[in-house]
């Protein structure tokens, strides 16, 4: 259960009715700070509609920091939105594999996402070598929002478990055909 009340409509006034335009438990949660809600989502919309990284990639980025932060929130949720930006089944069924360094399907430039999210999350952030290699497959604009993309959603999880929020029903179902993969011990 949420640290934080749940708001519901009826408590926001007619002015920030738009925070629950999808009524999801993060929105809900995050409607107790209408300012806070806006802030978080004009970036989260930014990296969602406007940046020219390709969204199987953005998505395969955002996958692997749920997965990381062993988030089922963060994952459920982006298991819906890769599969509708181009990630597929087969994809998200490997994840596990590429996150854990093991045997799978994706590209080198897949993997050198996989392992720019790796170092993100373990922290400081993404090696010499690893934004090199990654320089051999994207252009300084899609490094940046490579980049901010990562930072962004390793607020979000840590965002997501700090308010201890709950995973709706109708995200249930994609933890149960995706499960979230887990970490091998040397990850």
């Amino acid at each position: 259960m949420a640290r934080v009340p749940y708001i519901t409509p009826k408590e926001l006034t007619e002015r920030n009715q738009d925070l629950l335009a999808r009524d999801i438990t993060l929105n809900r949660a995050l409607a107790n700070s209408p300012g806070g809600s806006r802030a978080f989502w004009t970036l989260g919309y930014w990296i969602r509609r406007d940046m020219r990284l390709d969204p199987r990639l953005r998505e395969l980025a955002i996958l692997a920091m749920g997965v990381l932060a062993q988030n089922p929130y963060e994952y459920s949720h982006h298991v819906k939105i890769a599969l509708e930006s181009g990630v597929s089944e087969t994809d998200i069924e490997q994840l596990g594999a590429a996150i854990n360094d093991g045997a799978h399907g994706f590209s080198v430039a897949d993997t050198l996402v996989f392992t720019a999210a790796r170092e993100v999350y373990d922290g400081p952030g993404i090696s010499a070598s690893t934004f090199e290699r990654l320089g051999e497959h994207f252009d300084s604009e899609q490094l940046i929002e490579l980049c901010v993309t990562l930072v962004f959603y390793l607020g979000a999880v840590r965002l997501l478990a700090s308010l201890d929020i709950d995973v709706e029903p109708e995200y249930q179902g994609y933890l149960e055909r995706f499960p979230l993969p887990s970490l091998s011990t040397h990850v």
